[in-house]
This record gives C-alpha cells, structure tokens and sequence, in this order.
C-alpha cells in the first residue's frame, strides 16, 4: 500500500512539473536585438562592448573589450588571469576554441609543494600563480578575428584605469580581505588607498584609481602605435604589444615583482607561452550540437552528462520533479567522478581517454547503472579505454584512489576560493556566490559569436610588481598525487585542469546558444540545466536562466583548501531551490539523498539565443547578481 502512495505521489509531482514554466514570468525582461548583442558580468563593462559595436566593430572586438573592461574592475578576474574561448566563424561555419590557460612556472613541481607541506598547491599568492593568459588570448583574438586597433578596443579600460566609481561588491570584497592584502606590498599599494583607517578599502562610489595597470596598457598601446608607423599591419602591430607584455618591459617589471614576493615565474617561462587555437570537444544531442572546450577544462564533463541523459524521456519526467532531479543527478556525479580522475591537459603525456568518455556507447553503459529508486553514494570513475579499443592502464590506481565517505560535510555552494574561512551568513553567501568568475557572451548580425569564461585574479590577488596585474590563482586547481588524477599532476609548463567553461550550440546548421556561467565546479551543472529547460522543456532564454536549480557535490573540490579533507567529495548531498515542494523533498530524501537548500542555486547565467523564425537575437541574464546586457 505504500508502495502504491508513492507512485501516486509521484506521478502527481510529475504532471505538477511538466505543466511548470511554460508561461512563468521571468523578474528581468529579456533581451531583443536585430543588429548585435552584449552581456557580461558588470554594467560598465557590457557598457564598453557597446561602445565598440556602436563604432563599428564586430562581436569579437566587443567580446574583448568587455573582457578589457571586466579585468580592470577586480572582483572577479584581473589581467594575470586566464581567457578561455569560443568562436564561431560564419566565414568558414565553424567553432573555434582559444586556449589562452596560462601554465605552471618553473620550479613547480608536486615535490616542491609537498616539501612546503602542501596536499594541493595554494590558494592564494605568489604561489599559486601561473603565467598570464588573459592579455595573450585577447591580443590573439583581436588580431585574427577582430577588425580593430588595440587601442580602440582598450580605450575603455584605460579610461576605467584612470579612475571609475568602484561598485559596493568590489569594494566590499577587498575590505574583507584586507588582511590577505597587506602581505602583499604592491596590492596593498593598489587595493588599500585608506591604509591605517578603519575602512581601508575604497568606498561604494569612490573613484578608483589604478596608476600602474594604465601604465601598463599604455605601454602596449605604444608597442602598437610604433609598430603601425613602421608599416605594420594591424594584426603584426597588435602582436608586437603582445610581444612588449611577454617578452618586453612590462614582463621584466612582472616577474621582478613576483620572485620578489617568493614567486616561481621567470621571463622564460612568459616567452615561450603562447595562446592555442584549438578544435572544441563536440557532442549532438538529439539533433543539437553543443560545443565546449577541450579537457584541460571541466567542459566535457557537461558533454558526456548530456550523452547519458539522452537514454531517458527528461521531457516525459517533468521540470525539476523527482524522478528528473534523481536522473541527472546521477549523470552529473558520473560525469564528475571521470573529469575528476581522467581530465588533464592534453599538451603532456599520459593522454587523456576523450574518445572513449564522449563515446556514446559508453554513455549507454554509465545510463544503464542509474538506479530508479535510489541514490548511488559510491558513484566513481568509469573505464573508457575498451570504447577506445584498449586496456586501462590505471585499473590498479583506481581501486587506490581516495572514496567518497561523506564524512566531510563542509562542502558548501559558493565556489571555496570565495568562502576565506568564514562563516557564512545569508548576505555573505549571496555576495560569494555572485562571485567567482565571469562571463562574455556577444552577436552581431554578420554571424560572428563570441563566449568567454575568463578568471583568475580575483581578490584577494597578489599584484606583480608596479605592472597593476593581478596574478591569477589557478595552480590550486592542479593535484599534487597521482592518485587522485594521473592526467593534472602539476609540472612546469603544464595547464591545470580549470573549471572555466563557456559554450556554445548549433541545431540545423546554424547557431542556436551562446552560454555561460561563473561558479567554479557548479559551472557545467547550472549550464547543463540552462540547456535542458530550453532543449527539452521549452522555456525562453530568460526564463532558463532565472528557474531553480539542482546542484550535486558529489565530486572533488577543484579550488579552495590546501589539504585533501577540504576537497573530499561529500557523498549523496544535493543542493536545491529553498522553494523546492515538501512532496519533492521527501521522495528524494526516500532515495537516499542529504539536502540543503538555498535561495539561489546558481551562479548568474548570461546567454544568446538565435530565433531564425524573426531573424533576431534573445538575450538571458540571471535575475540575482549584477550581469548585464545592452543591445540593438
């Protein structure tokens, strides 16, 4: 009889759910467009790509100069951070992807962080910096894509440079963290303009001013100019600002200041980075083909989740309705726990098995060990190598590797590196979970599309020298045991295994998203859901970006902590809507699940949808956070 309750239970829920959303008012209005498009993660910076597209210039050059413009305002990325990428070329109809992830200096090797007593590489310094992509990936970019100067596309952060007024986040940020600051003697010049007063960061409102970093633009601003007057071309004039960054002034002034802070990058180690044009990893699900970026970022873990939910009717289950939330949950944890041991970067041996874990027929095998009824705690690595043809050569590690247990409840939904060990109350967590990361999304109407994850850097940062970069904190995102990964073993020159993740999909031959979210291991979990409630439920890009999501921690920490408990995954715990229904609680709860819940469940997802029917552009931003979109 109870058995009978239950399904009854269920199948109300079920209907309740499937009827959900297709007529939800959405807080924010969405965007419209015919001629071009522009969202990121700050007003002033979506700003600076209208600006461009209103001079002329295309989604490429506006894409840089909001990412320009986000880098200069601090609270998520600065410039020594990282740029991850995807194009799409209507010239030649095809998806590009630009790795501009910097690498492990000299010096960084597992052994010389275990010497320090470190079980990850650190959070925060000189330490856990590896070399600056972010000025490499947007010259890059502009160079071969884009139609303007390096100056033009600048301009607007130079302006920012010379002061702009500083938004509450940021500042409020940087007061908080004011203690890791002062260690730090150029950040603390930069970031600190009322030291020894009560408030010693800059006020709400207060004109920021960032000396150093205009310097610092300048400079290759002026490497351009000479460049032109030498008959350069535009695309030779850009790289030789380019070149002024890492081979020049400004990289003898980046690594002086970092090795004066106890540091490990050399100039060496700046001159033979280079960003990489590479082919994004692909998959269809029914008849959509979503793109991501390749396994030195967690973007094919949302591919391969994708592959296992295509052997279920989502649709017939119901928006966010047990049964749904049961499913991809369990595709989510699997595809975490293969990103978790088998992603690295693709540039150094052993070689990662991606033609095996994107297989379908793999898919098929991880779908048909999802039970129905109940939570499987235990969910591990699968073996891809037989769908490669071979046999795995890392059975024996597996069996070694660190289990979930669900002893280490302290996994909470706002990305670590933002957590700074304390407690959390309501409106702290909020502002850290806006935090993290940003996204650039940007269209114009001669096809050209751009999505940019870009990151590292964010405060508490550690400034190099008087060159106004802040140098990015993505060694932390390496493992130090083989044990855990043997693909992201830290070693110089080598990318880490990074969380950024931006998207894009096409259906009938023609762009059909362009996608993006900050929150570090959440980001492929909120866009897989992002996608879903389009694809498959029907909503609008609006109301897919603002409807509730579900959030497994059923993986490895890829930020946040120097120990292996602080990174441990926490075992069968979900993380839901606070407006989740008591009905859907308590059969998950049947299921095994540990639940918590929140208001917000997912970092600010800003998106691009393509209506061929009327021949223009939809634009999404999440209805909590300050991301932004201008369009026309």
């Amino acid at each position: 009889m109870k058995s009978n309750c239950n399904l009854i239970l269920l199948v109300a829920t079920t209907l309740l759910f499937s009827s959900y959303t297709i007529a939800q008012r959405t807080q924010k209005p969405p965007l419209h467009a015919k001629h071009w498009m522009a969202i990121t993660g700050k007003p002033l910076a979506a700003t600076a790509g209208s600006r461009i597209f209103q001079n002329g210039g295309n989604a490429v050059d506006a894409a840089c100069a909001m990412l320009a413009a986000t880098c200069t305002m601090w609270d998520v990325l600065s410039w020594g951070g990282e740029t991850q990428a995807l194009i799409y070329n209507p010239k030649t109809k095809k998806v590009i992807s630009i790795n501009a992830m910097g690498v492990a200096p000299s010096g960084a090797t597992a052994a010389f962080f275990k010497s320090k007593g470190y079980e990850f590489p650190p959070e925060y310094g000189p330490l856990a910096a590896t070399t600056p992509g972010t000025p490499g990936g947007l010259c890059h970019m502009l160079a071969e894509y884009g139609t303007k100067s390096l100056q033009e596309i600048l301009a607007p952060a130079m302006e920012m440079a010379t002061g702009y007024p500083i938004d509450a986040q940021t500042a409020n940020s940087i007061e908080r963290q004011k203690n890791w600051i002062k260690q730090w003697p150029y950040s603390k010049k930069v970031l600190l303009p009322h030291l020894g007063e009560k408030r010693e960061a800059p006020e709400a409102g207060e004109i920021f001013v960032q000396s150093d970093l205009l310097n610092t633009l300048t400079k290759m601003v002026e490497a351009e100019k000479q460049a032109l007057k030498k008959g350069a071309s535009r695309k030779a004039a850009i790289m030789a600002a380019y070149d002024r960054f890492y081979k020049g002034d400004i990289a003898d002034e980046l690594v002086r200041g970092c090795q004066e802070q106890g540091g490990l990058i050399t100039k060496a180690d700046l001159a033979n980075w280079k960003p990489i044009e590479e082919e994004p990893m692909q998959v269809n699900y029914k008849g959509i083909d979503v793109y991501k970026m390749q396994q030195w970022t967690q973007g094919p873990s949302m591919l391969q989740a994708l592959n296992i939910l295509e052997n279920f009717d989502l649709k017939s289950m119901g928006y966010n309705s047990p049964s749904y939330i049961h499913t991809i949950y369990q595709a989510m944890s699997m595809a975490f726990a293969d990103r978790d041991f088998y992603y690295g970067d693709p540039y150094f041996e052993p070689k990662e098995p991606m033609q095996g874990l994107l297989s379908k027929e793999y898919a098929k095998q991880r779908a048909a060990l999802i039970n129905p009824i109940q939570n499987d705690t235990l969910i591990g690595p699968g073996d891809p190598y037989p769908f490669e043809g071979k046999t795995n050569p890392y059975a024996e590690l597996l069996k070694k590797r660190f289990a979930p247990d669900g002893k280490n409840d302290n996994r909470n939904f706002a990305p670590a590196h933002d957590t700074g060990g304390v407690a959390m109350v309501e409106e702290l967590y909020q502002d850290r979970l806006w935090r993290g990361t940003t996204t650039v999304e940007a269209a114009d109407k001669e096809g050209w599309i751009v999505s940019i994850t870009p990151s590292g850097g964010w405060i508490p940062a550690c400034i190099a020298g008087n060159t106004g970069v802040g140098m990015s904190q993505r060694m932390q995102s390496f493992v130090l045991d083989s044990t855990l990964n043997p693909f992201n073993v830290v070693v110089p020159g080598k990318r880490p295994r990074v969380t950024l993740t931006p998207a894009l999909a096409m259906k009938d031959g023609k762009p059909y998203l362009c996608f993006g979210v900050q929150g570090g291991d959440t980001q492929d979990q909120n866009l897989l859901q992002f996608f879903l409630n389009m694809a498959e439920f029907g909503m609008t890009v609006q109301q897919a970006t603002e409807t509730a999501n579900i959030n497994t921690n059923q993986l490895w920490l890829s930020l946040g902590g120097n120990k292996i408990d602080d990174r441990k995954p926490r075992a069968g715990n979900i993380l839901l809507s606070d407006k989740t229904p008591a009905s859907v609680q308590e059969k998950l709860r049947s299921m095994g699940y540990k639940m918590s819940f929140e208001e917000r469940t997912s970092g600010p997802i800003n998106a691009i949808y393509f209506d061929w029917k009327h021949g223009s552009f939809w634009g999404g931003s999440s209805n909590h956070g300050e991301d932004y979109g201008i369009s026309w």
